[in-house]
């Protein structure tokens, strides 16, 4: 994966975060995805298909996943359950969907979210793609933003 592949994402986390809670992120260091387990238990995953193949992962600790849910359904949720996990897959669907937009040249299409869970989950990255990893730190806790991407010779379909 080329590394300017992955600033619509940044961009795109960022300004969701900002604009929907009004959430300061702080990015760590770029580095690359070398395991398929998750550092925090709950990922809002999505699929990217067209001219390039590939994964976006969303990881969150539970504090990231419950408010970030709180501000999206307008109510305080204290418990992960299945109306905190359908916002965690929204929340991929956006960061996913306004990234699309910044990368055109591969004609993209998004898949479905799908969330997973549990300590130490794994989640693995088309064969090709070798993904970027990005820890953040935000103002309702850590974060991860995994990000794998490469181009195909041909399009290929969700």
């Amino acid at each position: 994966m080329q590394v300017e592949h992955i600033n619509p994402f940044l961009r795109s986390l960022t300004n969701t975060f900002a604009t929907m809670f009004g959430c300061e992120v702080r990015r760590g260091q770029l580095g690359v995805t070398t395991s398929g387990r998750r550092h925090f238990p709950i990922s809002g995953v999505i699929g990217l298909s067209g001219r390039a193949v590939g994964t976006v992962v969303i990881n969150l600790s539970e504090e990231v996943a419950l408010k970030a849910a709180s501000a999206l359904l307008m109510t305080e949720m204290t418990e992960v359950d299945d109306e905190v996990l359908d916002a965690v897959g929204e929340l991929a669907n956006i960061v996913a969907g306004a990234a699309k937009a910044e990368l055109e040249e591969f004609d993209l299409s998004v898949s479905l979210p799908n969330v997973v869970t549990g300590a130490d989950h794994e989640i693995r990255f088309p064969t090709a793609a070798k993904p970027i990893s990005v820890p953040y730190d935000t103002d309702f806790g850590p974060m991860r933003l995994e990000v794998g991407l490469e181009a195909v010779s041909a399009p290929a379909s969700v």
